[in-house]
């Protein structure tokens, strides 16, 4: 393969290429930069459920082959995958036993013993991967500081092993109490299971999340043991597949929080994948917003199946600590399963172009959570989807071309979606085609704002006083709608919107967070075991990158502690100084918690003793890459780029709507500088943008559209 260490040098010197590689709900999105022009170019090709490496090299070699790049330029591969998402939502993952400290076999079921919704007599509770019939009790016990109360007893470990062999199954997670305190017994039982069962995945929860809440803790470290032999075989087959092409290059893997791991490393902590494309969507747009001086945003993605909103604030977006899959309730936390990973903040809901249109059980238009997907797809697709879904309501109400879909790559079926609106949706409500097909995409929009609206309370900030950078193959036709009921400032409109999660994981750096759970009083503790960790954590978060990057590569190592009022149950991150931690950063750290504290609660605790919580390290590479950008090929003035025009309705202008001739835009012959009244689309290879009446389109440096709302 080749090294780490050529891959900056041969970019430098504009030979190779990189590919960024995103698997959606509906298509899979493929870019390639580099070359002696520096340039960028993009495919999609529909998302392969039956075999997603197979879809995965389908996009690489329709891209190799459109631009004719030699496999043997390709320096990098970097991608991000569905595949953990799908198989934890699914429950597609590997047959899965739990071990835990004897007395604690109810750990999964009990969860945090609280309900999500109190008044709910018939809630319906979130169900652990893994059954209390398939959990385990070892003895054994050590105190919250490590220290042994209940020697491990191998004996029964080793009789247990007997057990797992004969349940067949094909990964084990161990989470005994206390183990983020001293891993001692833990991976004594990996020794003794991997001896009696080799083969089978095991994985400990000292590794996975050395932190102190056991519920937390153990289910993450199930998942990730749930989901790990899928996701070795996975990158095992991709890994062969791009030898075959011809591609002997790296490849490197997004995490959930925007950084960039080994294979290796992927493989073994499969669960920090989970949140990968949407995390590479946000890293391009704090990426391409931030060339433009644009720094706090509402990043608004929606793709084929879903919609996902996050922050971005100082140019950074939003990061969080937990995250939480499968839920019964969309905005109801507590309503899915945790994992305690570093991830993007961000909402999702079931809004995407794929996602169908259905009267519910009282009479009421609803909009997914189902999606039609890749396959069969929305009607219009032709590939036997019979649903009405949202990108066939746009194709009705003009939003969407038959023709130029995709390039022109893919011609779509006005015909069939009327006859799937008409049927499932126009004829039950006692509507025309034309008013139903409004009431989806108007749906589809409120939920999305709700969403938004959501999202930006839980941070305490107000939509109205943020710009939405709008991308995804869907979402430069809905930002409009969208950004309108939100009251944001104004619009953006990124070049290769379609593809820009893809573009993200070729921006992204390489970089790996670890915590370590460390409870005690900060005034009160000894300072060197502190150190000790932080070192150590450092250590182990360094060695991690330095596996994606050419050696010698510079490290950037930032820490966080989370601390806490002594009593209190919940923390708050703060900054931890450089270099060692002494009386004058304990100082800094407690001072720096009473600020955020009183910005968070406005509240104010003027003699309770402070402790820490866990520590958490960061390690990032710098490693001099130039980063591509986005940006169309200089366009003549006085070449129109105005396509022709065609009928658009906007259900929101006149009395009762109305259709409209709207002027049709080729996006790559925009000359900078122009200004272009709404309505407007814009049509590009990978998405469409559309404006509506009263809106205003400057085209910017970098091929951006910058839109200005009305004045309500």
């Amino acid at each position: 393969m080749t090294s780490v260490t050529s891959v900056t040098n041969i970019l430098q010197q504009n030979q190779g290429y990189e590919i960024g590689v995103d698997i959606g709900g509906t298509f899979t999105d493929i870019v390639a930069f580099g070359g002696p022009g520096q340039s960028l170019c993009t495919a999609k090709v529909l998302t392969d459920y039956q075999d997603l490496a197979r879809g995965v090299m389908t996009g690489i070699r329709t891209i190799l082959r459109d631009n004719r790049i030699d496999p043997r330029q390709v320096t990098r591969v970097v991608h991000g995958t569905t595949l953990v998402t799908n198989s934890l939502i699914e429950r597609r993952g590997a047959k899965t036993a739990l071990l835990v400290t004897r007395g604690f076999g109810d750990l999964l079921e009990l969860g945090r013993e609280s309900r999500f919704d109190i008044y709910d007599i018939n809630i319906d509770i979130a169900v652990p991967l893994v059954p209390r019939a398939q959990v385990f009790e070892v003895s054994e016990r050590l105190d919250h500081r490590g220290q042994v109360v209940t020697p491990l007893d191998e004996a029964g470990v080793t009789a247990l092993a007997t057990t797992l062999a004969d349940g067949a199954y094909q990964s084990i997670a161990v989470c005994l109490l206390h183990s983020y305190a001293d891993s001692r017994h833990e991976r004594r039982v990996a020794e003794l299971l991997a001896a009696a069962l080799p083969g089978v995945e095991i994985c400990l929860s000292c590794d996975v999340l050395a932190d102190a809440r056991e519920y937390e803790r153990a289910s993450t470290t199930v998942a990730n043991a749930y989901v790990k032999p899928v996701m070795e075989a996975y990158l095992h087959t991709l890994a062969a597949a791009l030898h075959e092409t011809g591609i002997d290059a790296s490849l490197l893997i997004m995490t959930s929080d925007g950084g960039l791991v080994d294979v290796r490393t992927a493989a073994t902590y499969p669960v920090r994948l989970i949140e990968s494309g949407p995390a590479g969507g946000a890293s391009a747009a704090a990426h391409v917003a931030g060339l433009a001086g644009v720094e706090h945003l509402i990043a608004y993605d929606m793709g084929g199946t879903t919609a996902k909103i996050c922050l971005i604030e100082h140019g950074k977006p939003i990061k969080a600590e937990r995250f939480e899959f499968g839920r019964s309730q969309r905005f109801a936390r507590g309503s899915g399963l945790p994992l305690q990973i570093p991830v993007v903040e961000m909402i999702e809901i079931g809004a995407g172009g794929g996602s169908i249109a259905h009267i519910n059980s009282i009479g009421m238009l609803q909009i997914g959570p189902h999606s039609a997907n890749a396959a069969p797809g929305p009607a219009c697709y032709g590939l036997g989807g019979q649903g009405a879904t949202v990108t066939d309501a746009d194709l009705v109400l003009g939003y969407v071309s038959a023709d130029s879909f995709l390039g022109g790559s893919m011609r779509l079926d006005v015909s069939a979606a009327r006859t799937a609106i008409d049927t499932t949706v126009a004829q039950p409500l006692g509507m025309s085609i034309d008013e139903a097909a409004w009431s989806v995409h108007r749906v589809v929009n409120a939920n999305m704002a709700r969403a938004a609206k959501v999202h930006c309370l839980e941070q305490g900030k107000d939509a109205r006083e943020f710009d939405m950078f709008a991308y995804g193959g869907a979402g430069p036709i809905h930002a409009w709608g969208v950004a309108r009921i939100l009251g944001a400032r104004g619009l953006y409109f990124p070049l290769r919107a379609g593809v820009l999660s893809a573009f993200g994981f070729l921006v992204a750096e390489s970089a790996f967070e670890v915590v370590h759970g460390r409870i005690e009083n900060l005034g009160g503790s000894t300072l060197e075991p502190v150190n000790a960790l932080l070192e150590q954590l450092a250590r182990d978060a360094t060695t991690v990158v330095a596996a994606s990057v050419p050696a010698g590569c510079a490290m950037r190592i930032s820490r966080e502690v989370a601390v806490r009022y002594e009593g209190q149950s919940f923390e708050l991150y703060v900054n931890a100084p450089a270099g060692p931690i002494d009386g004058a950063a304990i100082a800094a750290i407690k001072a720096e918690f009473s600020r955020r504290y009183r910005e968070r609660y406005h509240a104010e605790v003027e003699h309770g003793d402070v402790e820490s919580v866990r520590w958490r390290v960061r390690a990032t590479a710098v490693d001099g890459r130039p980063l591509p950008r986005l940006s169309g090929e200089p366009v003549a003035a006085g070449q129109s780029a105005l396509k022709g025009h065609r009928p658009v309705y906007d259900g929101d202008h006149g009395a009762h709507g109305a259709w409209s001739d709207c002027p049709v835009y080729d996006r790559y012959r925009l000359v900078v500088g122009s200004v272009i009244a709404g309505p407007a689309i814009f049509e590009e290879a990978e998405s469409t943008v559309y404006i509506g009446h009263g809106g205003s389109a400057t085209v910017a440096a970098d091929g951006a559209l910058r839109v200005l709302l009305p004045q309500s």
